[in-house]
C-alpha cells in the first residue's frame, strides 16, 4: 500500500522588508493606545471584513498578544471558505521590545497558510510625535512569496484605513508602501 504523505512548503530564503508609513492628525497617545489596549486593538485591527476580539493581552518584552480574527462580510467569508481556511484564525503576536509611545516591535506567527511551514514576521511600529500629528512607520518582513506578500499589503492598507476612520478620518499625507 502506498501512502501519500503532504509536503509543506517552508520559508528559508531572505525574504526582505515592507515599510509602510501613514500620518495621523491625532496625539500619541490616542494612538498609540489604538495598539496597545484591548478595546484599542479590537476596534481596528483586520481587514475590512473582518473582527477581532483578543484573548490575551501581556504589553511587555517577551508578553503575548492573542487574538482571534473572524471573516463577518460575505465576500472575506467566501475568500477564505475558497482558500481552505477557517472562517476565524487565532494568532499569536509575542513583543520583542515595548518603548512607551515610540515603539513597538514583535513577531506574529504566520501559521494560518495552508501547505506552508509556519513562520514568524518580525514587525515593528516607529510613533513620531509632532504636536497634534503623529507619523507612524510600520516595517515587517514580506511574506514567503509574492502573492502573499500582496496580501499583506492589501491587508495593512484595509486596516490602517479603519485607523484612519476612528482616529476622525484624519490620515495626512503618507501612505507610501516601500519594499527592501
Amino acid at each position: 500500500m502506498t501512502r501519500k504523505t503532504e509536503h509543506k512548503a517552508s520559508p528559508k530564503a531572505p525574504r526582505g522588508r515592507i515599510t509602510i508609513e501613514r500620518e495621523y492628525k491625532a496625539i500619541v497617545q490616542d494612538v498609540w493606545d489604538l495598539w496597545t489596549t484591548k478595546k484599542g486593538f479590537e476596534s481596528w485591527w483586520g481587514p475590512e471584513g473582518f473582527s477581532s476580539k483578543v484573548l490575551k493581552l501581556d504589553l511587555r518584552p517577551k508578553g503575548e498578544l492573542r487574538y482571534a480574527m473572524t471573516a463577518v462580510a460575505p465576500a472575506q467569508i467566501e475568500f477564505m471558505k475558497r482558500a481552505g481556511m477557517p472562517l476565524t484564525l487565532e494568532a499569536r503576536i509575542v513583543y520583542t521590545e515595548v518603548v512607551a509611545l515610540k515603539r513597538l516591535a514583535y513577531t506574529h506567527l504566520a501559521d494560518f497558510i495552508p501547505g506552508i511551514e509556519p513562520y514568524d514576521i518580525a514587525t515593528s511600529v516607529e510613533f513620531h510625535s509632532s504636536g497634534h500629528s503623529v507619523r507612524m512607520v510600520i516595517t515587517l518582513d514580506r511574506m514567503h512569496n509574492d502573492e502573499w506578500t500582496q496580501r499583506t499589503r492589501m491587508g495593512w492598507e484595509s486596516q490602517l484605513g479603519k485607523l484612519a476612520t476612528i482616529l476622525g478620518g484624519a490620515e495626512g499625507a503618507g501612505g507610501a508602501i516601500a519594499n527592501d
